[in-house]
């Protein structure tokens, strides 16, 4: 890319003056432009949400007046602001200013743009760098970029909708102010569309809109800004000029609330984290709600029987066995039906497992009993209870005086089964929850017929 390409300062138009090359195309709009375009803040007074980030005194703030020093990542999800911050930093900084998408620039564009910086810093003059999807930038572009940030040659404002924890690298982290942005609550969204009613730059009093379907925009916006202008545009361009958007115009415009979900980013994992957190702590109302949410955003059903059977095990265990068995059969299932039908015993399954009682007694023992082994508590298997099968094995002392459990009416005998060095080691502790009840009132006595007296442990 030619130098004066990527910095020519060709002007924009009025609403996002001085961004040169790369940067001016981030923020021009046109009177063909979506409404989501048109309606962005202009000033800091135009921004809702974000009181926490944007009050008297605060980095972003001062950023956004211009007398910021501080390189910012800001975080959160679409619709919260992120590209509108970086536009007012552009407005404050004139033409100093580059805009990069990580989705179509490479290693050589982030150097060519730091040379550049260099040059206008011994002019006097500081470029802002903004870099929109930080998280789609390899870990070799984002290096170029840490001298740079670090002796602040440019003012990095990145902007990504993943958590930065797992998509940028540590030392860019280190040098930025990490800034979370919040969704949108349900007054700042029904003022912004208001306002794009009857502003000038967004639909400028053609229609009205009744309070229902203003609670439906809202609703169906789920805090993002942008969303909810966009379902205003299709609504709108649905009626006729002085007719009012009403809550049947928007259902007619707007076929369903896309959910915010990204398979391969944060949400994803948010949402599953939310889905087993909550079958764990029985609400399964909370537990139905977040399947829902990941099968109306396409994720794979077997993903979600992964979780089901694996949370079977870890959260419920034997206090109720019999929710490891409907796991795996709704996963059997799933895979043999696909989407949709697929949702109906995977709801079954969360529903039977988040009424389940819980107990987390067998990933508790299988982790306890791994600890010694990694710790070196292994030992030799008693040689009573070693292979006897083959020729020599008796002369080895192997499988002699082994009591076979059959030939004892209780089914249980009296014997060393744990290497010396473990002998007495209790992992298991049953809950009294559920159907582990019966094993916690009689795993003592157990106990105390194969290992004598003293070896109880928990349970009666």
């Amino acid at each position: 890319m030619a130098q004066d390409a990527l910095f020519g300062q060709s002007s924009p138009d009025s609403a996002q003056p001085g961004l040169g090359g790369v940067g001016q195309d981030l923020f021009r709009t046109h009177a063909d432009s979506p409404l989501a375009a048109r309606m962005r803040p202009r000033t800091l007074d135009e921004v809702v949400g974000q009181d926490h980030l944007l009050g008297p005194g605060r980095p972003l703030r001062r950023l956004v007046e211009g007398s910021g020093e501080a390189s910012v990542i800001l975080y959160g999800p679409p619709g919260t602001g992120k590209t509108t911050i970086a536009s007012l930093v552009a407005r404050a900084m004139g033409q100093n200013f580059v805009g990069l998408s990580a989705l179509d620039s490479g290693v050589k564009q982030v150097r060519e743009v730091i040379t550049h910086a260099r040059r206008e810093l011994v002019a006097g003059r500081r470029t802002v760098l903004f870099i929109d999807e930080v998280h789609r930038f390899s870990k070799n572009q984002q290096d170029a970029l840490l001298a740079a940030v670090e002796n602040r040659t440019v003012l990095l404002v990145a902007a990504t909708t993943e958590n930065p924890s797992f998509s940028v690298v540590a030392p860019l982290l280190s040098r930025s102010l990490l800034l979370q942005l919040n969704s949108l609550g349900e007054e700042d969204l029904k003022g912004l569309i208001r306002r794009a009613v009857e502003d000038p730059r967004g639909i400028g009093g053609r229609v009205s809109i009744s309070e229902d379907a203003l609670d439906q925009l809202v609703l169906l916006a789920g805090g993002d800004a942008r969303r909810a202008l966009t379902y205003l545009e299709a609504a709108a361009e649905a009626v006729e000029d002085g007719q009012e958007l009403s809550t049947q115009t928007i259902k007619d415009n707007v076929n369903r609330a896309v959910v915010r979900y990204d398979r391969d980013g944060d949400q994803h994992y948010d949402v599953v984290s939310a889905f087993i957190k909550s079958i764990r702590g029985s609400d399964v109302d909370a537990a139905l709600h977040y399947l829902a949410r990941m099968i109306e955003a396409g994720e794979d059903p077997r993903f979600i029987a992964r979780r089901l059977m694996v949370h079977a095990s870890e959260d419920i265990g034997m206090a109720d066995p019999t929710a490891l068995q409907v796991a795996v059969a709704a996963a059997q299932a799933a895979q043999l039906i696909g989407l949709p039908e697929a949702r109906i015993p995977l709801a079954q399954a969360t529903i039977h497992l988040a009424t389940a009682p819980k107990s987390n007694s067998v990933i508790e023992a299988i982790s306890a009993a791994q600890v010694d082994v990694q710790a070196g508590k292994s030992g030799h298997v008693p040689p009573h209870l070693r292979d006897g099968h083959y020729e020599g094995a008796k002369k080895l002392g192997n499988a002699v005086d082994y009591v076979y459990p059959h030939d004892d009416p209780r089914g249980v005998v009296s014997q060393q089964y744990l290497p010396d060095s473990l002998e007495g080691a209790q992992y298991y502790q049953p809950s009294d929850h559920g159907a582990e009840k019966r094993i916690f009132d009689y795993l003592g006595r157990l106990r105390e017929i194969i290992r004598g007296k003293g070896a109880r442990g928990r349970g009666k």
